[in-house]
């Protein structure tokens, strides 16, 4: 597992490095050569590919597992590279997110393979998509098209403290607002502008105030950009806003909300208007009576491994379980390898949690097949 992990790491494979990241899918399609694991490469013009693997390809989706993961990372070349051992840890960009959750899966599915079971364990659909890391803009479809139908879904993304399960995490969106006014002279012909950075101040101020920390509801108007010079009544600004939410019903209300923010900030100062764009991009992994089912399950094969299984808190950032989420396909996350930093420099795993983890998986998947 050390040797494939090393493998993998030693790869940049930046979301924009598509050259390192079809690396990286090749020598992922070298270690899913598995008897009984059948692989497709899906090709993208702005990515590296997208890979999914299947066993028994014949079978419907229904009862099947799916296996989720990506093989993107967050550092850019050059900023962060190499992969490293330092006694009992492994350091390296991409050894926690998530090349450590890929070796894992692939290793569960050697030992069922070695075991000759892999053809009588429940179908498994397993994908690893390229973009994770700016919000699966087509790996979305991807994982869609592959596990549409399954009856559970694992992912594999960094492990916890305590190897706490995720079952829990907020949605996030994206906009754009983009204030229009109307440009004039400061000092000659002030009353004839429409100042665009005024409309935006006050649809920002309006904006913020739809924080709700115990909903568990979040607006962060993260950057501002508006103007010419300093005696130029400014005819456009724009701001950038990241929401989070943790239910579907929570996201269409925030998006609505700024909406109506835009039109009522606009219209305070004549002769501007504010118009919003972009949407949700993650919908929230919310935390079903079926996917706490799935927790208990796989829980008790990881404790079975010497792991342990305890629920984990409610996780700010999106992952892919998003989207199984969304196809209403019970979802829980956190199943690789336990570690600490990731998207940082310091992104480290506890070596001593790759076997035990796929243990826990082989485990789980040989008694979905009784």
């Amino acid at each position: 597992m050390q040797d494939a992990l090393s493998a993998l790491v030693e790869v940049n494979s930046y979301t924009e490095n598509t050259q390192g990241g079809r690396k990286v899918g090749a020598i992922l399609r070298d270690l899913f050569a598995i008897d009984g694991v059948h692989a497709a490469m899906h090709p993208s013009e702005r990515f590296a590919d997208h890979w999914v693997f299947r066993t028994r390809p014949e079978a419907t989706n229904e009862g099947a597992v799916a296996l989720v993961g990506h093989l993107d990372t967050v550092f850019p070349p050059g900023t962060f590279e190499g992969y490293r051992r330092d006694g009992p840890l492994a350091r390296g960009p991409g050894v926690l997110d998530m090349k450590g959750g890929l070796v894992v899966i692939a290793f569960a599915l050697k030992a069922l393979a070695r075991a000759g079971a892999i053809d009588s364990v429940v179908p498994l659909r397993i994908a690893i998509v390229s973009d994770e890391e700016v919000g699966s803009p087509e790996g979305q479809g991807v994982i869609a098209a592959a596990i549409g139908g399954s009856s559970a879904c694992l992912v594999f993304e960094a492990g916890r403290a305590g190897d706490a399960i995720i079952t829990r995490r907020k949605g996030v969106g994206t906009l754009r607002a983009i204030a229009h006014g109307r440009a004039a002279h400061a000092g000659n012909a002030l009353k004839d502008g429409a100042n665009a950075i005024w409309a935006l101040a006050r649809f920002v101020d309006e904006v913020q105030e739809l924080t709700d920390y115990e909903r568990g509801v979040t607006v962060n108007v993260g950057r501002m950009a508006g103007g010419q010079t300093p005696n130029t009544v400014p005819d456009r600004a724009e701001a950038e806003i990241d929401l989070r939410f943790c239910t579907r019903v929570d996201a269409e209300w925030l998006v609505s909300s700024v909406e109506a923010a835009a039109a009522h900030a606009g219209a305070a100062v004549p002769g501007a208007r504010i118009e919003v764009k972009g949407g949700i991009t993650r919908l929230p992994l919310e935390r079903t009576e079926a996917s706490a089912s799935l927790l208990r399950e796989y829980a008790a094969c990881a404790r079975a491994s010497g792991l342990g299984g305890e629920e984990a808190a409610l996780v700010g950032g999106g992952s892919d379980a998003s989207t199984a989420s969304a196809l209403g396909i019970p979802a829980i996350d956190g199943m690789g390898p336990r570690g600490t930093g990731f998207h940082t420099r310091d992104e480290l795993i506890e070596m001593a949690s790759l076997v035990p983890k796929a243990q826990a998986l082989a485990r789980f998947l040989a008694l979905r097949s009784r």
